[in-house]
């Protein structure tokens, strides 16, 4: 499996209250300098790098990117579409998550439960980009028996989680 997609496993050790602040400031800012994230959870900035470290190399921290407007990509339509896999076994299942992962389109995958084996949240230029995806790439696929598409008309993702236990 590819190392982009993320498997959804649990970090072993609870994070401390140092540990949630370093992780929420990285969130809503991960271009924070190590000086300033330092003085934010009141640390040296010493520790804090060997903080962060510890958090990187337990896996909290995987990683630090850009968020980027779709639109100015040329991604002006976005939509979820949902995938049945048949018939329903391992390889064709582990065949379809490596070739939507690397079709261009595909901005985030699912592997849910429920009577869909996949949610793709995809973006394309327009409503004929988005037929052409569906009928080029998918269903051409001898794995997937169903598609659905539907458009997205807006979406809002929370800057920072925090943790769920205390």
């Amino acid at each position: 499996m590819s190392a982009a997609l993320y498997s959804g496993s649990v970090p072993k050790e609870r994070l401390d209250r140092t540990d949630r602040a370093l992780v929420e400031a990285l969130q809503k800012d991960a271009r924070i300098s190590n000086k300033d994230l330092a003085a934010h959870v009141g640390l040296a900035p010493s520790t804090c790098l060997e903080r962060v470290r510890a958090l990187r190399a337990r896996g909290v921290l995987r990683g630090f990117h850009a968020d980027v407007d779709h639109d100015a990509l040329g991604r002006g339509l976005e939509a979820i579409v949902a995938v049945r896999i048949r018939p329903h076994s391992r390889a064709y299942v582990d065949a379809f998550r490596e070739a939507a992962f690397a079709m261009p389109e595909v901005i985030e995958l699912f592997h849910v439960t429920g009577a869909d084996d996949f949610l793709l949240h995809i973006g394309v230029a327009d409503t004929d980009a988005l037929r052409d995806f569906v009928l080029d790439r998918l269903t051409v696929r001898p794995e997937v028996g169903h598609v659905e598409s539907r458009v997205v008309y807006d979406h809002a993702r929370r800057p920072a989680l925090e943790p769920l236990y205390d």
